[in-house]
C-alpha cells in the first residue's frame, strides 16, 4: 500500500516516522519544507502538493490543526479521490465536520476515516500510541495493518465520526486531571509536604492516572513542555462542549475548564505549553511547585510493539 501523511507537525511527524521506521513506502506533504527534507532523509519520497499525493497513493493521511485546514486540503484533493482511495483524518477534529467532508469522499467511492490518536507525543514517537477508528469494518480491515505500525492499541469505534467523539471526551478528562493535579500539589506544597514524596503518594493510590504519571513530572521539574499548547487544549475542550450542548446536556465543570485554559492563553500566550497552567497558581499563591529529581522531557521507555486491535466486550 503506498500511503500519504500530510501534517508533519509534532504528533504527524512522529505517526509518520513510525511508517517510515518500519519500511512502508510513504511521500509527505507539509507547508514547512524542512519537515518534509527531514522526512525524505530519513526514507519517504516527497509527495509534492496534496492533489498529486491523492493521485499517487492508496490512502493519503491527514494531521493538521483545525478541521478548517483539513477541510482545505481535503478539497484539493477531492478531484483524485475514487474507487480503491482511502482517506484517513488522524487530527483531532469536529466529528460532524469529518462527517460532512467525509460523506464527499464517500460520495466520489473512496474511503473515509476518522482516526485520532491518544497517549501523548511520546508515545506517538515510539509506535505505542492508542488508535480510535471510525469507518465500516471492510475499510477498518484494510488500514489496520497501517494503524497497527504506528500504534499500540487500535479500536475500532463504530462509523465515520464515531472516534473523533470520543477522542474530545479523552482530551476533556484529560484537562480536568491536569487542573485537579494543578490544585493538588499546589495544596500539598502550601501545607508543607515534599512534593516528590506527593508525587510518589499519588502514584501508588486511587488518585493516580496517565496525566499525573506524565504531565506532573514535567511540572515539577520546571521544564513544563509536554509538546501540547494551550490553544489546542482549548480547541479540544470546546469541542466537547459542543457534543454535550447540541445533546442538551447542562455540565457544570466543562465550563470552568475552559475559562480556566482561556484565562492561561490571556497570561501566558495562545499557544503556551498547557502544562504552564500551574503557573495561575504559583503567582497566586508565591510557591514554586517543583521539586528535584524529575524529567526535563518525556520518554517512552516500552519497547516498540507490533500494535493489536482492541476488542470492547459486548
Amino acid at each position: 500500500m503506498k500511503i500519504g501523511f500530510i501534517g508533519l507537525g509534532n504528533v504527524g511527524g512522529k505517526l509518520c516516522g513510525s511508517l517510515i521506521r518500519n519500511g512502508l513506502e510513504v511521500r509527505v506533504h507539509d507547508l514547512d519544507p524542512a519537515l518534509v527534507a527531514a522526512k525524505v532523509a530519513a526514507g519517504a519520497h516527497d509527495g509534492g502538493k496534496p492533489p498529486a499525493m491523492m493521485a499517487a497513493c492508496d490512502a493519503v493521511i491527514t494531521c493538521l490543526p483545525s478541521p478548517a485546514a483539513s477541510a482545505a486540503v481535503l478539497g484539493e484533493m477531492m478531484p483524485e479521490v475514487g474507487p480503491g482511495k482511502i482517506w484517513m483524518e488522524m487530527s483531532t477534529t469536529d466529528a460532524d465536520e469529518v462527517r460532512r467532508i467525509g460523506q464527499e469522499v464517500l460520495a466520489a467511492g473512496g474511503a473515509a476515516v476518522d482516526c485520532p490518536v491518544s497517549g501523548g507525543c511520546h508515545r506517538a514517537d515510539t509506535g505505542n500510541i492508542s488508535i480510535y477508528a471510525g469507518c465500516e469494518r471492510d475499510t477498518f480491515e484494510r488500514i489496520l495493518p497501517l494503524l497497527t505500525v504506528m500504534g499500540r492499541r487500535v479500536l475500532h469505534t463504530g462509523p465515520l465520526g464515531s472516534a473523533s467523539v470520543l477522542k474530545v471526551m479523552t482530551n476533556y478528562l484529560a484537562t480536568a486531571n491536569l487542573l485537579t493535579l494543578c490544585e493538588a500539589l499546589t495544596v500539598m506544597k502550601a501545607s508543607g509536604v515534599d512534593l516528590g514524596t506527593a508525587f510518589e503518594a499519588i502514584s501508588i493510590s486511587s488518585g493516580t492516572s496517565f496525566v499525573h504519571e506524565t504531565e506532573s513530572k514535567l511540572i515539577l521539574s520546571g521544564a513544563r513542555d509536554v509538546n501540547f499548547t494551550m490553544d489546542l487544549v482549548q480547541k479540544d475542550i470546546g469541542l466537547f462542549q459542543k457534543l454535550a450542548d447540541d445533546a442538551g446536556v447542562p455540565l457544570e465543570i466543562s465550563p470552568l475548564l475552559i475559562e480556566i485554559i482561556a484565562d492561561g492563553q490571556r497570561r501566558y500566550g495562545e499557544r503556551a505549553q498547557s502544562d504552564r497552567i500551574i503557573e495561575r497558581l504559583e503567582e497566586a499563591t508565591g510557591l514554586s511547585v517543583t521539586a528535584p529529581g524529575f524529567p526535563d522531557e518525556l520518554i517512552d521507555d516500552e519497547p516498540e510493539e507490533p500494535g493489536y486491535e482492541v476488542v470492547p466486550a459486548r
